[in-house]
């Protein structure tokens, strides 16, 4: 049985190479236990100041594993800025449900009353958890505050809570664990005292699922699809119940995988991870962007939003509207409603410009130009059209031969030309001032909503099946892929983009509800998942 997702890269403790910018505290004791003491395994970095902390608790069905199978893991989270403690605790079948978790709580208790020592800022802490391990991370995102669960250990005065877990394939409704699992009959009873005939209430009492309340700690559930010890189904109970009480919640599921990851799936779920610690407990140093998303969806609204923390700065309705942009001066332009109004904002969100269409539009792209009209699309007209700053119309264009074809985001390139979206044929036209169609680039059933000109005559193309950004020169020839096939990044529907200053990009799955960040090599470097918006565009604010 593969216990731990990092077994593929872990070499024994005595030989692991320690690098220069990391401490290593070994066999540091936190508990005593009858005749024996808890140890943890604390690295830290070099780097003056404070650190976030992490407790990485070890798998091994509750009745085995050891820390020391963490600290790889725990000296690359201490490169990324962490400090990160591999724990011991009591294991089955001679200890029993609540013990493990007392011991876990003890472990976060003493490394806030030695934060000095380690360097650790101790008002940020989280947790990751793997296996059964796993369970007990969930355990302490969602009994934080809870006094019957803290167990009689030392360092009382400290608080035991975390403000974010990471789940690696963890069992969070014990008495639903045995339908689809090869081990539960053999892990679960000798954790709860019984078979859930026999022990039911405490199979109750020994779920976290059961004690999730208002006040959980967000957690991020990583699970393979094809685990055969901890089916998927726990990280969806886990995760739907935390949404239905309002918590911050996250699903990273890894298609075909088992229980354990290796290779790219390895990497993914780390690097997820990283992402997640990140947001939520850096969350000063990151919110280093803010961007302008419009929700397709249900909730109707554009938002505001810091990056990469996904913190929302402030929102208003727009009727389902599908297009927003920043302009130079920092106002904003977007569809309030599809069927009448374009909006213009100051930098306060006061309405500075309107224009309302005629009855019966179905307005889909909004573009301000350089000198100052607008450039508007009219799906249901099949129309290219801008609009003067005095609301007339001041050029149209007529494609009647792609009404119902789904026209999208028009954007006016610098030879004076407008590239528009097809999406259903997936066509990229290019027309000049007269509608004459210059350049037909042809993408069968990838469904384009977006290609950004560049100045050089190439484009940047937002594609559907699989998601992908793709940027091709100016005779068509694809230069670079963002997505695709990347298996890191497996997005749905690339709607929306927006490229960065470094040379990255910014990209929205519509169908996905996430966003992604990619640096100029392609590479994910920030990522928000299990977002509850249906975005069509995405820009970067000043």
């Amino acid at each position: 049985m593969r216990l731990i997702f990092f077994l593929a890269t872990c070499t024994l403790a005595a030989e692991l190479p320690i690098p220069d910018d990391v401490v290593l505290s070994r066999n540091v004791p936190f508990a005593s236990i009858t005749h024996d003491k808890l140890g943890m395994d604390i690295v830290h970095p070099k780097a003056p100041g404070n650190h976030p902390g992490v407790v990485l608790i070890h798998g091994g069905g509750f009745s085995g594993g050891n820390r020391e199978s963490y600290l790889p893991l725990a000296i690359r989270l201490a490169q990324n800025g962490y400090v990160a403690a591999t724990v011991s605790y009591r294991l089955t079948p001679h200890y029993q449900f609540p013990l493990p978790l007392h011991d876990v709580k003890s472990a976060v208790r003493f490394l806030r009353a030695n934060a000095g020592k380690y360097n650790l800022d101790s008002a940020h802490m989280g947790a990751i958890g793997v296996s059964a391990g796993a369970t007990w991370a969930q355990f302490l995102a969602v009994s934080r505050n809870v006094p019957a669960l803290e167990g009689k250990g030392p360092h009382l005065d400290q608080s035991s809570s975390v403000d974010c877990a990471v789940s690696f394939y963890g069992r969070s409704d014990l008495r639903r664990s045995y339908e689809g699992s090869r081990n539960a009959a053999e892990a679960v009873p000798p954790l709860v005292g019984g078979d859930r005939q026999n022990a039911l209430d405490a199979h109750l009492r020994a779920s976290p699922l059961n004690w999730i309340n208002p006040d959980s700690a967000p957690i991020l559930a990583i699970h393979g699809t094809r685990d055969q010890n901890v089916p998927y189904e726990q990280s969806l109970f886990l995760i739907e119940r935390l949404k239905s009480v309002g918590v911050d919640a996250e699903l990273e599921t890894i298609a075909e995988g088992g229980h354990g990851f290796k290779g790219a799936d390895e990497e993914r779920a780390i690097a997820r991870t990283l992402d997640f610690l990140n947001r939520k407990l850096k969350p000063a140093t990151l919110e280093t962007r803010r961007l302008m998303v419009t929700d397709h969806g249900p909730g109707a609204e554009i938002l505001a939003v810091s990056w990469p923390s996904g913190r929302v700065l402030w929102r208003r309705p727009n009727h389902r509207g599908t297009e927003v942009s920043v302009l130079p001066n920092g106002h904003v332009l977007y569809i309030e409603d599809p069927k009448s109004l374009v909006t213009e904002l100051d930098a306060k969100q006061k309405v500075v410009w309107q224009y309302k269409a005629p009855p019966g539009s179905n307005l889909v792209s909004a573009q301000r130009l350089a000198d100052g009209n607008t450039l508007l699309v009219d799906d249901v007209a099949a129309k290219v059209f801008e609009v003067t700053p005095a609301g007339t119309i001041g050029w149209s264009v007529e494609k009647p031969e792609f009404k119902g074809q789904a026209m999208r985001r028009a954007r006016r390139t610098a030879a004076g030309t407008t590239l528009v979206p097809v999406q259903i044929p997936g066509l990229i036209l290019e027309i000049d001032s007269t509608g004459k169609v210059l350049r037909r680039l042809e993408f069968p059933k990838r469904m384009p909503a977006h290609a950004l000109p560049l100045p050089d005559g190439g484009m940047m193309i937002g594609l559907a099946g699989p998601g992908e950004v793709r940027h091709v020169d100016a005779a068509g020839k694809t230069v670079k892929t963002f997505g695709g096939l990347n298996p890191a990044a497996r997005m749905a529907w690339t709607s929306a983009f927006a490229p960065t200053p470094e040379g990255g990009l910014i990209v929205a799955d519509y169908m996905g509800f996430r966003i992604v960040e990619f640096d100029a090599a392609g590479k994910i470097i920030h990522q928000v998942k299990n977002l509850p918006w249906a975005m069509t565009t995405l820009a970067l604010l000043p």
